[in-house]
């Protein structure tokens, strides 16, 4: 399959925000818009139909933007929200019904030790229940200290290929992520190369590949690549995309895991 010649993928990781919008405190304020629009004709211009719209970290738990985009293309996005570890269930049911399909924990320079996550039972129960799962994000080499934090049982997607320290088998992180794959489902997302420091992303996708399997996989485009824009183009992720994941796999982990954890098709 030649994604290029078809509009059957899937962009599993990409943000939308406007200029100068952000939380209070927030560590990073966007200083230019990134919209729908322009990421929906970059897609399309390399055959990718559909993506999954991830709330950034600079907006909190502020999802109307998100779900405003959810709701405007309801057949070809769906989303990931941020919300509270003590979010009420007819808040995720609101969500749920705007597309949103995942909360996203995303502990990128800030503390690893999560006690109020741990203790989040209502809200795990709450996702166990709606299908959806917990998307995580972490920093380099955090991974396994944050999923002993977490019920064993929750569905989990990992963000920007898991962020291990080193492409190797033997790393601590490739470690934790089989070792969780035999107890629940896992994703891990084929995104986010420049936010791996020194560590070979060709070589990571390859052990990734070989140690979970191409069920397990997924794309994303990490769009418009905030701090990295330099490498927000569209046509070069795509090439990636085929550097990282043999012929033979493209279409299962391009179109088909997607759809069939976001969508529930396939």
């Amino acid at each position: 399959m030649n994604l290029l010649q078809s509009k059957n993928g899937v962009d599993t990781h990409f943000h939308v925000f406007n200029a100068g919008v952000a939380i209070e405190g927030a560590r990073y304020v966007p200083q230019y818009s990134a919209s729908l629009t322009a990421w929906l004709q970059q897609a399309q211009s390399v055959g990718v139909g559909r993506g999954v719209c991830v709330q950034p970290s600079f907006l909190g738990t502020d999802n109307r933007w998100m779900m405003d985009s959810l709701r405007s293309n309801p057949d070809v996005l769906r989303g990931i929200a941020v919300v509270s570890p003590d979010e009420s269930v007819e808040t995720i049911k609101v969500l749920n019904e705007a597309g949103v399909r995942g909360i996203r924990l995303n502990l990128a320079g800030i503390s690893h030790d999560i006690p109020q996550w741990s203790q989040a039972h209502p809200l795990w129960q709450t996702i166990r229940e709606m299908g959806w799962h917990l998307e995580v994000h972490t920093d380099q080499g955090k991974l396994p200290q944050v999923l002993q934090q977490l019920p064993s049982e929750l569905p989990l997607v990992i963000d920007h290929m898991a962020k291990p320290l080193q492409a190797q088998s033997s790393d601590a992180t490739l470690q934790a992520l089989k070792a969780r794959a035999r107890v629940s489902p896992i994703h891990v997302k084929l995104s986010g190369a420049y936010r791996l420091g020194d560590v070979d992303s060709a070589r990571l996708a390859t052990l990734l590949l070989q140690e979970l399997g191409p069920h397990s996989l997924l794309w994303g485009s990490d769009w418009p690549c905030t701090n990295h824009e330099q490498f927000a183009n569209f046509e070069t992720l795509i090439a990636q995309a085929h550097q990282w994941i043999p012929s033979e796999f493209f279409e299962q982990i391009m179109t088909e895991n997607p759809m069939r954890l976001y969508w529930n098709s396939f």
